[in-house]
């Protein structure tokens, strides 16, 4: 049997978005889900992608030899356990005691036999890990993967089924049955819900979210994400077209955090802290 690899989209060194402290952010590439609003598409699909960013061609022709401006970039590297560790310990003097390795996506559930390693190779060198998931994996496959991790990041999309496939390309069943069993394990959660105007901003999917979060016995805190279209430039570099959404006002966040905090969930609300 060869090494074990999973294809890896990035990888972030010294992140302070992707959990706490200090974090290296290894991007798997491939995801069940296919969000509209998806803020890394590239991360989608399981199969190496070329991305051309047309604002970076330098027109010197020379694109069967190697692309010299990174206008065209390859996103997919097919990596081993060793490679992605030494990419870890470059960053392992900064970890301090909260930080260590984000493992995210995509979804990490597609490489279950390398995601488990990995996150045993960082156990037994006192690297810590967090994983970013969907929670969008049969339970068997996912369960596995939690147990390892000190701390565990999702996101509640939808409450509502059939608006959570619409957005999504799935519903939410399975998602809020792993979070049920997630919880049931004692590691911190923190869960989040991208919020996006029009689409989940609502006061019943924000109500119902509120409900489900206050319900977690492990959670960290609840935090709101407004809609940022990261993703729009990605897709139009992988040569497909992405909506452009708008993110609620910060009235409108101010009501939301209002209906979350009357179900006395500890809120944060990404870029601006816990109150705004």
């Amino acid at each position: 049997m060869g090494e074990v690899t999973a294809l890896i989209a990035d990888i972030q060194h010294c992140s302070l978005h992707d959990g706490p402290g200090i974090r290296t952010t290894v991007f798997v590439k491939g995801c069940p889900l296919n969000c509209v609003w998806c803020h890394n598409p590239e991360c989608i699909s399981p199969r190496p992608e070329v991305m051309y960013h047309a604002d970076k061609c330098i027109g010197c022709g020379h694109c069967a030899e190697g692309c010299f401006s990174g206008a065209r970039v390859t996103c997919g590297r097919e990596m081993t356990l060793d490679e992605v560790m030494e990419e870890l310990r470059r960053d392992k003097p900064y970890y301090g005691g909260s930080g260590g390795l984000t493992l995210s996506g995509g979804e990490p559930a597609i490489y279950p036999e390398f995601s488990a390693a990995l996150l045993d190779r960082c156990a037994a060198e006192g690297i810590g890990r967090a994983l970013e998931t969907s929670l969008y994996a049969a339970p068997e496959v996912l369960m596995p993967l939690l147990r390892r991790c000190d701390i565990v990041m999702c996101d509640l999309k939808h409450s509502d089924p059939e608006l959570h496939k619409k957005y999504t390309g799935a519903g939410n069943a399975l998602i809020l049955e792993n979070l049920r069993l997630l919880d049931s394990l004692g590691i911190p959660i923190i869960l989040r819900t991208p919020v996006i105007a029009g689409l989940n901003d609502d006061d019943e999917n924000i109500t119902a979210a509120a409900v489900i979060a206050a319900s977690l016995k492990n959670l960290k805190y609840y935090e709101l994400l407004p809609y940022h279209p990261l993703g729009v430039s990605k897709a139009a570099a992988l040569g497909r077209e992405q909506t452009i959404f708008e993110a609620p006002s910060p009235e409108r966040f101010r009501e939301l955090a209002e209906i979350v905090k009357s179900r006395s969930v500890p809120l944060r609300i990404a870029g601006r802290g816990t109150d705004i």
